[in-house]
């Protein structure tokens, strides 16, 4: 019932399809003397209008923010449902790991958020109605920054796309420390009890606390790469902190999203869906701890 309401309220926000002008490679800080880029693109029309960060995936180590078909494959599928829904969306670069370590990424990550926040109007995008949404590595990241949001770095959704947010369980599941994660913590193949105390920090579902911003997570059922179990495990750990979370499961889809519509063909515009549902409406949520 919840994913028909989702594919209905997509059918009557898209309406007539505009144009929207994308810009790319535009700075929006920098870090070691390398400047750090994102794409945006604009909808036609005065908004202001909702907005929504896309963050890559590629094992904190590969990918990029899209437009070349090889960096940006990943993320490519949420480009076009984003555009028909109307939303100011950037898509952002960040430090890859071994060369740049944890927390290089989640810097530049934060560094986005405050950059996006402050230019919103020079985009028509609303900075109170701020969705972020990473897919696999870039799950974990925008999961991770919410969790550990201050002001400066609080948005009003979150999106995860069959994103790993237990790293000691993925490290259960694999038997060893996978070779994404010894890149970007600089840990060693076998596990020990100072590597499980590494992962449990930069694991976001130990870092769930009341006052967070509603959270939407998609799943593939037969996702090899990061479990399903790990979708709900997360959710549980929301909503026992009061924490709106839905749980869209896509039956027989793998780990890339780009395989997704195979399976569902209309999961990106029920994302879109969901994001309105949560910007449009004026919320009066709490501000969460400080962590």
């Amino acid at each position: 019932m919840k994913r028909l309401f989702l594919f209905l309220a997509a059918l009557a926000c898209l309406g007539q399809s505009r144009a929207a002008i994308l810009q790319t490679n535009i700075p929006y800080g920098s870090a070691g003397g390398q400047p750090l880029l994102l794409d945006v693109s604009v909808p036609d029309g005065p908004g202001p209008f909702p907005m929504a960060m896309i963050v890559h995936g590629g094992g904190w180590s590969t990918g990029g923010k899209g437009q070349d078909k090889n960096l940006g494959r990943d993320i490519s599928p949420l480009f076009d449902p984003l555009t028909r829904a109307h939303f100011t969306w950037f898509s952002i670069d960040y430090r890859l790991a071994p060369t740049n370590r944890w927390p290089a990424g989640i810097e530049d990550l934060q560094t986005a958020i405050r950059w996006v926040k402050a230019h919103a109007a020079e985009f028509k995008g609303d900075p109170h109605r701020l969705a972020l949404i990473g897919h696999s590595a870039g799950g974990h990241m925008v999961c991770y920054v919410t969790v550990m949001s201050d002001d400066s770095t609080r948005v009003q959704a979150v999106v995860g796309l069959a994103a790993p947010n237990d790293l000691v369980a993925d490290t259960l599941h694999r038997g060893e420390v996978s070779k994404s994660l010894q890149n970007l913590l600089a840990l060693p193949q076998a596990t020990n009890a100072e590597s499980f105390k590494v992962l449990a920090d930069r694991s976001p579902i130990n870092h769930v606390r009341p006052g967070l911003p509603p959270f939407l997570l998609m799943q593939g059922s037969i996702d090899r790469t990061v479990p399903p179990a790990q979708a709900a495990k997360f959710q549980a750990a929301l909503l026992s902190n009061n924490v709106p979370c839905d749980l869209i499961t896509i039956t027989n889809a793998p780990h890339p999203i780009t395989a997704w519509s195979k399976f569902d063909p209309n999961w990106g515009d029920e994302l879109t869906a969901w994001l309105h549902s949560k910007l449009d409406a004026p919320t009066n949520a709490p501000k969460p701890a400080q962590p």
